[in-house]
């Protein structure tokens, strides 16, 4: 190796390739530095669609590139994050490509509980920036939920003191998620359980549940470290089950507390947040049984009391119908003479009013006279009636301006035209009307006459001219005809004087 970069004369220097000296580099920088630990602040922070992670470790006088390979980088317990103050275990190596060394990164660890309350803080003011910690957005918790969902080790005491808080309040069917509460595996699991109790269909074969609680006992900020990561805050908020928080101890807080919709200082209290107790429940249900029938007693009482009151003030009910019981009978006294004479002028106006063959010829013919009259004067009037407007129009006419004489003639005119129009189809409408009138009352006196009747199989008898309506008057007649729909038949002889 010294031999290589040997300063002899310049006609004895061996010569490399750039790649032979960088290989050279790179096996010197990899054997004197395959195993550090790096102490530094994180810089840049790359994450391509390789997911590998590239950052930079600096300090006030350096900067140190570095790498995290896609494998190792989604097994990291903490995600490297810009300003976090980390140690670095890793390896040194080179990059030929640009002539540059790096650190190729095993794991990351924040240096000191400094650096990570540093972290939860940043963390912290970027998920209430986005609104998750907002009490708006939080989902109250059902009042006595069907089933309960639990996200918590089987092994600890925490599920065993949760089931026996609820057994002793209310019981209730308990679904356990089983996750890891520490360590790497912790925020993944803890966030697909969470989600994966959503994902639950209701009322299917495994039941989902009506509230969630995550809990975990107690800890130092590195064991309760997997309940501040992002994940698990970001399912808990996106929970559509509402959700309770148990993680540590009263003292202790975590993300998880801040966006879930109730928190528990302990799993025991969690319990208790998450069902009431039944026999408070029973003593209330049964106060209130009895105050619903002392109130439905004490209604029931004053109301009947209220009835006795107003039926003494009623006045009895002989009193109240005797007046119209006694109208009754003198209107039922009544009733058969009114009907009579009712019937009586309803006959008489019957008979005034029936309609005669002759008087309906009568009415007809006036009607006819009296249209033909109105047709008549209908086209001198009219005449006339568009004369006399026409005089007064021009006679207007020659007095307007001669600045408005343009519109004013144009407006005369069309409303003379008007009215002559609507006199004229009122006049026409008149003469139609009563032609109609005319006709129908023709085809009445048609159908009412005798001419008619005889067309249905009747005949008149008529005797020396005049109408014969019994059989004496027949026998007195000297000459004695019948008359038929299609014409008359003489039936006595005059020279025998008897009925043929």
């Amino acid at each position: 190796m010294n031999d290589l970069f040997d300063d002899g004369p310049a006609d004895n220097t061996p010569e490399f390739s750039v790649a032979e000296i960088s290989g050279a580099v790179k096996k010197a920088i990899e054997g004197g530095f395959s195993h550090v630990r790096v102490r530094g602040e994180i810089g840049r922070v790359s994450r391509p669609a390789s997911g590998h992670i590239y950052l930079d470790l600096k300090d006030d006088r350096a900067v140190l590139a570095g790498v995290i390979w896609k494998g190792r980088a989604q097994a990291l317990a903490h995600r490297p994050e810009e300003g976090m103050e980390v140690v670095a275990t890793g390896k040194l190596t080179t990059f030929p490509g640009q002539s540059k060394y790096q650190m190729v990164i095993e794991d990351v660890a924040p240096a000191g509980a400094g650096a990570l309350m540093a972290m939860l803080e940043k963390r912290k003011a970027q998920l209430q920036a986005e609104g998750l910690f907002a009490p708006e957005r939080k989902k109250p918790l059902p009042f006595l939920p069907e089933i309960i969902g639990v996200v918590t080790s089987p092994s600890g005491a925490v599920i065993r003191d949760i089931l026996h808080r609820l057994r002793d309040r209310f019981p209730r069917k308990v679904l356990v998620w089983p996750v890891a509460v520490q360590g790497q595996k912790c925020a993944p699991e803890v966030a697909a359980a969470i989600k994966g109790f959503n994902d639950l269909t209701p009322g299917g074969a495994l039941p989902r549940p009506d509230l969630l609680i995550v809990a975990r006992g107690g800890g130092s900020l590195e064991d309760l470290w997997g309940f501040n990561e992002e994940i698990v805050a970001r399912a808990a908020a996106a929970s559509d089950i509402p959700l309770i928080s148990a993680v540590g101890h009263e003292t202790d807080t975590t993300l998880i507390d801040f966006v879930s919709d109730q928190r528990a200082p302990t799993p025991t209290a969690a319990a208790e947040l998450a069902v009431p107790v039944r026999l408070e429940l029973l003593a209330w249900s049964e106060q209130q049984g009895a105050r619903l029938s002392r109130a439905l007693t004490n209604g029931l009482q004053q109301r009947q009391q209220r009835l006795r009151d107003l039926a003494r003030a009623l006045p009895q009910v002989d009193s109240l119908v005797e007046g119209p019981r006694q109208r009754l009978d003198y209107l039922s006294d009544r009733l058969p003479a009114a009907l009579r004479g009712a019937a009586a002028q309803k006959r008489l106006k019957l008979s005034e009013a029936s309609l005669r063959p002759s008087i309906l010829s009568r009415r007809v013919a006036e009607d006819r006279r009296r249209l033909d009259g109105l047709a008549n004067r209908l086209t001198p009037a009219l005449t006339r009636k568009s004369r006399d407007k026409r005089q007064a129009f021009e006679t207007a006419l020659r007095g307007l301006r001669v600045a408005l004489l343009d519109q004013r003639v144009a407006h005369q005119a069309e409303r003379l035209e008007t009215l002559s129009r609507r006199l004229s189809d009122r006049a026409s409408r008149q003469q139609a009307e009563r032609r109609a009138r005319l006709d129908a009352l023709d085809r009445l006196r048609e159908t009412l006459g005798y001419v008619e009747t005889l067309k249905r199989g009747y005949a008149v008898v008529r005797g020396d001219g005049a109408v014969v309506t019994d059989k004496a008057a027949a026998n007195a007649a000297t000459h004695l005809e019948v008359e038929f729909a299609d014409g008359r038949v003489v039936v006595r002889d005059d020279s025998q004087g008897k009925l043929i």
